[in-house]
């Protein structure tokens, strides 16, 4: 999706830009993808579009170690960089928290370890959010979309006959 952007010259003239803007859906699904790729438990997305003007999407996830953690807040700020998306902070990450939160604007990422996730169960606080189906929500960035791995998938099958042994 491209958004068209406004901005100003040097000497004052409007110039157009297109930005290609990854859509917060998108981008919790990605999360949610990265916190299972790095061994996170429990990865739940909570869309709360329709329940709070302050954020669209929570990903919440059980972390294994304070490392692990700070593994899956390097991978997602990277990945999300990569796609144009700044942080806008995180918290935990630094003091061996049993906490780390990835501030996006728009999407919340949770890290949390079992004591954590049990003791303020974001899931059952927010319990009116539906939940995002993020493992079929979206194909890594990485691999292809389905398809026969020999045949481009606008080819007409081929008929091939076995050969005859004898």
């Amino acid at each position: 999706m491209a958004d068209d952007v406004t901005s100003t010259t040097a000497d004052g003239t409007d110039a157009t830009t297109q930005t290609t803007r990854v859509s917060a859906t998108e981008r919790a699904c990605m999360a949610a993808r990265i916190a299972e790729d790095y061994r996170s438990r429990d990865v739940v997305v909570l869309d709360l579009t329709n329940i709070t003007p302050i954020v669209d999407y929570f990903v919440v996830a059980t972390g294994t170690s304070g490392r692990q953690m700070s593994a899956v807040a390097d991978e997602i700020s990277r990945v999300f960089k990569e796609v144009g998306d700044q942080r806008l902070g995180i918290e935990g990450y630094d003091n061996n928290s049993s906490w780390t939160l990835i501030d996006f604007g728009d999407v919340v990422i949770h890290l949390q370890d079992a004591d954590a996730r049990t003791l303020y169960d974001l899931d059952h606080l927010w319990a009116d959010a539906p939940r995002v189906d993020w493992q079929s929500a979206t194909t890594p960035p990485d691999s292809p979309p389905d398809s026969p791995p020999d045949s481009p998938p606008d080819s007409p099958p081929t008929h091939d006959k076995p050969s005859d042994p004898a």
